[in-house]
């Protein structure tokens, strides 16, 4: 609701400023590539810095796309991303590492203490 000089105003999310409304997004697992290793798993992720909030925006070619809230410097955004991954897993922080792409947008990430059924049932639920 809005109050346009002293009128009131009522909209539908579609119409605020022109924008679809929001949904939810729905996320293919199956396409997402997680592979087991001893104790834990690796699959890639899509890094999309400077984003309002850390969340999932999809899986984009085998890789988990996600919206990462820092800015991609002095190695920020894989704090955040591993933090946000930490506590998705419900493991330490110190469980989850960036293997491979430290200054990429395309990166293999590491989480130790869980395997891939539980990966995708955690990322379901988020």
């Amino acid at each position: 609701m809005l109050h346009a000089r002293g009128r009131r105003v009522d909209l539908l999310d579609a119409e605020v400023a022109g924008r679809p409304p929001t949904t939810q997004v729905t996320l293919d697992l199956a396409a997402l590539a997680i592979s087991d290793r001893e104790g834990a798993v690796r699959f890639n992720v899509l890094a999309k810095p400077r984003a309002r909030r850390t969340e999932i925006l999809g899986v984009k070619d085998g890789a988990l796309h996600l919206a990462v809230a820092a800015p991609p410097v002095e190695g920020e955004a894989n704090a955040e991303l591993a933090r946000w991954l930490a506590k998705i897993f419900g493991v330490p922080m110190r469980n989850v590492e960036v293997v491979a792409g430290q200054s990429g947008k395309r990166k293999i990430v590491e989480v130790r203490g869980i395997d891939a059924a539980s990966a995708r049932e955690q990322l379901l639920r988020c």
